[in-house]
């Protein structure tokens, strides 16, 4: 494997990290997962719920978590029974129905994801505002780009 002087060119180093970055992360997601009695999956849900912009289905989550219709009711029916969602049905057309992170459960979250958020705040002090800038836009398009590699429906 070559190497070269500078380790933004070296993308197997580059790789590396960021493969290292998602088992942390996903470490943290499954010890929430195990606290909540949640599947995995059902954490990833609850992020797409939380970080949407707009009023989510269940048909949306399903394509932006890649699963079954199936897959997706029964994740759904954890959470809610687990109070981290709730459902609701469109005014404007009943059949819609809209899901929604519960507010109340968001606690539990804060508590457990409270290490992340103070190691990435501990990170971002050593970073200059140029230089987060950077890799706000990295991540921003690294994230568009992989937003287009969907898996196939099923």
């Amino acid at each position: 494997m070559a190497t070269t002087e500078d380790p933004a060119d070296d993308l197997q180093a580059f790789a590396r990290q960021l493969r290292r970055l998602n088992g942390e992360i996903n470490r943290l997601v499954h010890g929430f997962a195990l606290a909540q009695g949640l599947h995995p999956t059902d954490v990833q849900a609850l992020a797409v719920i939380l970080d949407s912009e707009q009023p989510l289905t269940p048909g949306i989550l399903r394509g932006r978590l890649g699963l079954t219709s199936g897959a997706v009711t029964a994740c759904l029916d954890r959470l809610e029974r687990a109070g981290h969602v709730r459902r609701s049905r469109a005014s404007e057309d009943r059949r819609v129905v809209h899901v929604h992170y519960a507010a109340s459960a968001r606690p539990a979250a804060r508590e457990h994801f409270r290490p992340l958020a103070a190691a990435a705040e501990s990170t971002r002090a050593g970073f200059s505002a140029a230089e987060l800038a950077v890799v706000a836009r990295f991540l921003t398009a690294l994230n568009e780009e992989l937003g287009e590699l969907r898996t196939p429906p099923r």
